[in-house]
């Protein structure tokens, strides 16, 4: 999954059902400004420094973490993040015009005066950030039924993420893959770009379900708490468990200075297995007696949100699988190390948080420095060797 791109660095993140993370790439400052260099360059050569330099074009940074969509030359709706998946050249794009971005500009919706939303470029390409601005389409149209909505996907999206969009389509509109031409938009019809959320200053510093709300033109505080606990996860359609009782262990978050340590997992399985005294599952390898390891059994993402709702109790660093749970209203332990747990889990009743502090580490979006992750291990030790219980 794709979480934390700066400027200057790019992480890319695959990562399987459960929070399975798998870091691709993660380049330094030097190595990305030698590549974006390097590949200004080359551009150059190859469209001259004429075409380059067309009024109101970016620039190959500025275009990739613009905060908001792309228009093309030929007036197509770009992803960022299609184009630096694709590793494709990317000058000649302007900022989209002609749509709102709160990003830009706040602004309030009348919904009520609406027909159809097209909503371009959400809501985002990591299942957790998916999950939520969902709960926010959601909300509105619990208020607005009528309200046809259109979501337009970067189509190079994770395919375990684009799966929970057409998971959720029957109940919510229509899902359409960008690149779109910009005049293929009905005239008169609300326009609201979400596109490259990760560069709004906002995202860094609003709870994650205030934070799409407000992108979308609604005041957070008017969608009462009960709406914002991703309760239309409860309406897909979804395997039957075949399991008996169990409870879930989800230790991987998509990048290791969030997740739970290895050495850890252990400890924290064995706290499980005697204090529910039932079969531990999880998504991860651990080796204890009475865990199982059901990676493999969640081929889908129908199946991952399976385990988790069929689950007696869930303890996880994955906040994708923290929104999961909150839907299902399943009892969870929630772990957070470098983010408030107040940015994420404010909204869950049934979410015991627990603070993991790194100090100077306080809002990074992901590391896998090894300072940084024997911080971590230092953190977990401190934290496992008090006498706690996982569930409150």
């Amino acid at each position: 999954m794709h979480r934390k791109r700066s400027n200057f660095a790019s992480l890319k993140i695959a990562r399987g059902f459960g929070g399975r993370a798998q870091i691709e790439g993660l380049f330094t400052l030097i190595y990305r400004s030698g590549s974006i260099i390097a590949r200004s360059m080359r551009q150059i050569c190859r469209f001259g420094l004429n075409e380059m330099a067309q009024p109101n074009t970016l620039d190959e940074v500025s275009a990739l973490t613009h905060a908001g969509s792309l228009l093309s030359a030929d007036g197509e709706i770009v992803a960022p993040y299609d184009l630096e998946v694709a590793d494709a050249l990317t000058s000649g794009f302007r900022p989209l015009p002609a749509v709102l971005n709160a990003g830009i500009a706040a602004f309030a919706c009348d919904y009520a005066s609406q027909r159809n939303l097209h909503v371009i470029n959400g809501m985002g390409v990591t299942l957790g950030d998916s999950i939520i601005g969902l709960t926010a389409l959601f909300a509105i149209r619990k208020r607005h039924p009528s309200l046809g909505i259109t979501l337009y996907r970067p189509a190079r999206a994770p395919r375990y993420v684009q799966r929970l969009y057409e998971l959720a389509a029957p109940a919510l509109g229509t899902m359409v893959d960008l690149p779109v031409a910009l005049d293929s938009l009905p005239q008169g019809d609300l326009k609201i770009d979400i596109g490259n959320h990760l560069f709004w200053p906002a995202f860094a510093t609003l709870p994650m379900i205030d934070f799409f709300l407000w992108a979308l033109g609604v005041a957070p505080s008017d969608i009462p708490s009960d709406d914002k606990r991703n309760r239309w996860l409860e309406t897909l359609p979804l395997p039957e468990s075949e399991q008996g009782s169990y409870v879930l262990f989800c230790p991987n978050a998509t990048t290791p200075v969030r997740s739970i340590p290895p050495s850890m997992h252990a400890r924290l399985v064995d706290r499980l297995w005697r204090e529910f005294g039932v079969p531990v599952a999880g998504f991860a390898k651990v080796d204890h007696p009475h865990y199982t390891d059901v990676a493999s059994l969640a081929p889908d993402t129908a199946d991952f949100l399976a385990w988790i709702k069929h689950a007696r109790y869930v303890v996880t660093s994955d906040t994708a699988a923290l929104h999961v749970a909150a839907g299902f209203d399943v009892p969870t332990t929630g772990f957070f190390t470098t983010i408030p747990p107040s940015m994420r889990a404010r909204d869950y009743a049934n979410c015991h948080a627990v603070s993991v502090p790194l100090p100077g580490l306080d809002g990074i979006q992901a590391s896998a420095r090894s300072t940084d992750l024997q911080a971590l291990e230092r953190a977990y030790t401190t934290l496992l060797s008090r006498d706690f219980s996982l569930a409150p």
